[in-house]
């Protein structure tokens, strides 16, 4: 009996020949997120990746000499340095305008997805349908209504005329009307986020602050506004970065001179320029260098977790 008992506890002893169920599930799992993934992977390396590369090559190439609008492949850096002397007023514009206009749809966004949020009640889905709304019609030709808006014989100007608000006597083709544009066809990119942020959140821990002796202005800055911040720095980041490279805004509203950003340029230096491949392809390339940067800035300073 103790013979068999003991041949019997050698047998469980032994380990189990083969492999591991559960590995080999845990295999079979990542293969499939992993063939899940592929379309994505691809669908980046092509129309992102290949392109950027492309965009690059071109920004390194040199004109042949007497042939505007023939090239060859060199490695020219000096394309950015000549670029950068020539058009940085531009480049610093482009910036300095989607911060501004980012800054406006912050200012008007936060009330309005605060409301939406807590105080519409029924109204919600009315509101949020009048922020989306604007997406069913064209871009360009939402900006051309904002030009009829601002025009000199305008309700907008006439108003500010007659209270002596206006000096210029215009509103069209001044930075103000580019940055007007520019704030209020990115404005949903900025209300959508941020909505989504404190719709999810707990009505009972913001009025946790008002029970322990927390004014509004208090209980908003420690603990609304953190709440709410994945959705700040998504808007933010959602508005910032089309808004820097716009063109069509800076056209349809600015000037000539004093108003244009780099986009304006780079479509300028790609359609209209003979032999400008080179100098758009270059700014191209140093506006999303710059771009990223200040993104990655941002979420550094504030911490990638609050984008989860």
């Amino acid at each position: 009996m103790s013979a068999t008992t003991g041949s019997s506890r050698e047998a469980t002893a032994q380990p189990r020949s083969g492999p591991d169920p559960d590995v080999v599930q845990a295999r079979r799992s990542a293969r499939y997120a992993y063939l899940l993934l592929l379309p994505g992977i691809l669908w980046l390396v092509v129309f992102f990746v290949v392109p950027v590369v492309q965009l690059f090559t071109v920004s390194l190439q040199s004109d042949y000499p007497g042939s505007p609008g023939y090239y060859y492949r060199d490695v020219n850096f000096s394309n950015y340095v000549d670029a950068l002397v020539e058009f940085w007023p531009h480049m610093l514009r482009s910036l300095l305008f989607g911060a501004l206009a980012t800054f406006f749809a912050f200012v008007l966004a936060y009330p309005l997805a605060y409301a939406m949020a807590f105080k519409a009640g029924r109204w919600r889905s009315v509101m949020l349908i009048c922020v989306i709304a604007p997406f069913f019609t064209s871009f360009i030709l939402r900006t051309i209504a904002w030009r009829q808006i601002l025009a000199d014989d305008g309700i907008v100007a006439n108003v500010l005329t007659t209270l002596h608000m206006l000096p210029g006597g215009r509103i069209t083709e001044t930075w103000v009307a580019v940055v007007a544009g520019l704030t209020y066809n990115f404005l949903p990119f900025m209300v959508l986020p941020i909505y989504a942020s404190l719709e999810r959140a707990d009505a009972r821990v913001i009025e946790a602050g008002g029970d322990l002796y927390g004014n509004g202005l208090t209980t908003f800055a420690r603990v609304t506004l953190p709440i709410s911040m994945p959705g700040v720095l998504a808007g933010t980041l959602l508005t910032f970065i089309p808004a820097s490279g716009d063109y069509v805004n800076a056209e349809l509203l600015g000037s000539d001179r004093s108003t244009k950003m780099v986009g304006n340029v780079i479509e300028s230096q790609f359609f209209k320029v003979p032999g400008g491949y080179d100098t758009a392809a270059a700014l191209s390339f140093t506006l999303m260098a710059m771009i990223l940067v200040l993104v990655f800035l941002y979420v550094r300073r504030f911490g990638t977790e609050e984008l989860v």
